[in-house]
């Protein structure tokens, strides 16, 4: 949630960094100013209003004790009046503030001054490209089909047991998935992340915290005799570890990972390039948080962009990095990278991670604060990344790594799945 004194003080910048997001109703900037002087100058009203009621008081005290009883008498009149007056102002400031916060929470955090404007996920900006796109035999299959011929995933058999977007890992597919989540989870902690094991349900107050709600409810599953939500990925209960919380400075950076399956109802997604992996309602994935001082809250974005980066490399998986416009970014996040990698039997590029900084936006909403040098509490930064996201990993290996014998596993898995092949 953006401040209202930042908006207050610099209505211009926010404005043009709101249309780089492609914001739609840029005339709340206003209504929040309006409202905010409208809240102040009732404030300043009720505390005079409140402070002449309270020196009336201790003048009435001091004209009863000195035997003024028709002077106290009368100014106690006037006190019943003042008390009225401060009951309505209570009420209408109490008024004005949920009217402001509601359109407060209507308004996506600012992005980035490096963030390109655009609209579609075509205009986000390439920052960089690595690794060769490997040449495939000619009777190359795409996942899908590889996932059928070696045993893998039973699509068929989830649609079933739930419905369309809930495989069943088989046989090798399913070591094939706890071999990445054990490897990603040990290559996190490695890189001074803290695992934790967190709820796959959340409360209202979590989701509104990292910025799920009010601006995702049609994505996620809710529960709705229990009011939970089911989690569309690990960042929410994470990052709510810290809500209410106020850090000592010098044990920032606060840095966890922890891997759950994420729930996501992606509502009217349908044709050819969701098939088999590429989009799926449950999937798991291995979430780095970090909450971070504002100073260095870009530095640290940069190092997790190249933890994850790192991970593609070892998988020897062809990837790049985006830098996404203003259109296609979420609702909370200041700057987001996305990661791509290189789907050869498909020809296309499979998104697989996304790695962002919230600035002080989720923690505005979390009072997620710590405590500086001077002593004053301030907000912290929060960012999180997918260190990895598995759907489309396996689907990229299984395709890429395709070989007349079979598919060949990545070295650095071979520890964790205890085979080399699937053939």
């Amino acid at each position: 949630m953006l401040q209202v004194s930042y908006i207050r003080d610099n209505r211009e910048q926010v404005l043009e960094r709101l249309a780089v997001k492609n914001f739609k109703q840029p005339e709340l900037v206003d209504e929040v100013i309006a409202l905010d002087n409208e809240r102040r100058s009732t404030q300043t009203t009720l505390d005079n209003t409140s402070a002449e009621a309270n020196t009336a008081a201790k003048q009435i005290g001091e004209l009863m004790r000195t035997g003024k009883k028709d002077e106290a008498e009368g100014l106690k009149a006037k006190t019943g009046a003042w008390k009225e007056d401060i009951k309505k102002l209570g009420e209408q400031l109490s008024a004005i503030e949920e009217d402001l916060y509601q359109k407060l929470v209507l308004l996506p955090n600012l992005p980035h001054s490096s963030v390109p404007k655009g609209l579609t996920p075509e205009e986000n900006e390439v920052v960089l490209q690595n690794g060769a796109k490997p040449e495939l035999p000619e009777n190359a299959l795409p996942h899908w089909e590889l996932a059928a011929k070696y045993n893998l995933i039973d699509f068929e058999l989830g649609v079933k047991i739930t419905g369309a977007g809930f495989p069943v890992y088989k046989n090798k597919g399913a070591k094939l998935q706890r071999a990445l989540i054990n490897y990603f989870i040990d290559e996190a902690e490695k890189a001074g992340y803290s695992e934790v094991s967190v709820p796959l349900m959340v409360n209202e107050a979590s989701g509104f915290g990292t910025g799920q709600l009010p601006d995702k409810e049609g994505q996620m599953y809710y529960v709705t005799e229990d009011k939970l939500f089911l989690i569309p990925t690990a960042e929410v209960p994470i990052t709510n570890m810290y809500r209410d919380v106020i850090l000592k400075g010098e044990d920032l950076p606060m840095k966890n990972c922890g891997h759950t399956p994420c729930f996501r109802r992606e509502a009217g997604s349908y044709g050819a390039h969701v098939r088999g992996l590429n989009r799926l309602h449950q999937f798991d994935k291995i979430e780095i948080v970090q909450v971070a001082h504002p100073d260095k809250s870009y530095e640290t974005l940069e190092q997790m962009s190249l933890h994850v980066q790192g991970l593609l490399q070892n998988l020897g998986l062809p990837y790049r990095v985006l830098r996404l416009c203003g259109g296609d970014m979420g609702f909370a996040s200041a700057l987001t990278y996305d990661m791509e990698t290189w789907s050869a039997a498909q020809q296309r590029w499979l998104e697989v991670s996304s790695v962002s900084n919230f600035e002080s936006f989720q923690s505005n909403r979390l009072k997620l604060r710590f405590r500086n040098a001077e002593g004053k509490t301030q907000l912290a930064h929060t960012l999180n990344g997918s260190a990895l996201a598995l759907p489309r990993i396996v689907a990229t290996l299984l395709e890429n790594n395709q070989t007349e014998r079979g598919i060949k596993i990545p070295e650095v898995l071979v520890p964790y799945t205890k085979f080399e092949w699937i053939d």
